[in-house]
């Protein structure tokens, strides 16, 4: 890397953590409802920086675009007929919808399968392994984030906790776009998708203790 890219990293590595940490103690110890409607914000922020540090490598449009658009499809597909994910509903703090489905989680998406497209292709060498840690990356993230959803107003399946059939759905839509970020042989920076997955994960970690040890 030069010193412009470290620069430019840096910095975004240091707005992702003063964003999520912000929204950590401002969901915890401050106005709880505030900082929840203010998600889309953080969204939006982390991945224009995301966009914004991966731009020296052109070919990642097609992937943000597969992403958000299989996302999307997808979500469409289960919120209106139960398909692929389950009988689930949205809530309001993911910001405006399109047919029942937020346009951030088409957004949350193409975030999603990039910085673990990233963090795969810097610790596997085979591509296989590398599509196959992409997958459980995101299901591992899913699996955090599920027991919140419905806290946090996000989403709410019904009968109050995600089937099964929500996981193999993560899998099945996640795997083919893992699949296209290998065939196109991404190398984009490493640093900031670590630190923004690693803090995805710290948010929701953070609040599962908090509520469940109160």
């Amino acid at each position: 890397m030069n010193r412009t890219q470290i620069s430019k990293t840096h910095v975004a590595i240091f707005l992702i953590w003063l964003f999520h940490l912000s929204g950590i103690l401002g969901i915890i110890y401050g106005d709880a409802e505030w900082f929840v409607s203010a998600t889309p914000l953080n969204l939006g922020i982390s991945f224009a920086l995301l966009i914004w540090c991966t731009f020296q490598t052109p070919k990642i449009i097609w992937v943000y675009l597969a992403a958000f658009t299989a996302g999307m499809l997808s979500e469409y597909l289960g919120v209106n007929y139960g398909l692929i994910f389950g009988d689930y509903v949205y809530g309001g703090a993911l910001g405006p919808h399109w047919k029942g489905v937020p346009w951030f989680i088409g957004i949350n998406w193409s975030m999603l399968t990039v910085i673990t497209g990233i963090i795969a292709t810097e610790m596997v060498e085979s591509i296989w392994g590398r599509v196959l840690l992409g997958v459980g990356l995101m299901l591992f993230l899913d699996l955090l984030i599920e027991p919140m959803a419905p806290v946090l107003d996000f989403w709410e399946f019904k009968g109050g906790t995600a089937p099964l059939q929500n996981y193999f759905g993560w899998a099945l839509v996640a795997l083919p776009l893992h699949v296209l970020f290998q065939f196109l042989r991404l190398k984009p920076p490493f640093l900031y998708a670590v630190n923004l997955y690693t803090l995805q994960v710290l948010f929701f970690l953070i609040l599962l203790m908090r509520i469940f040890s109160a």
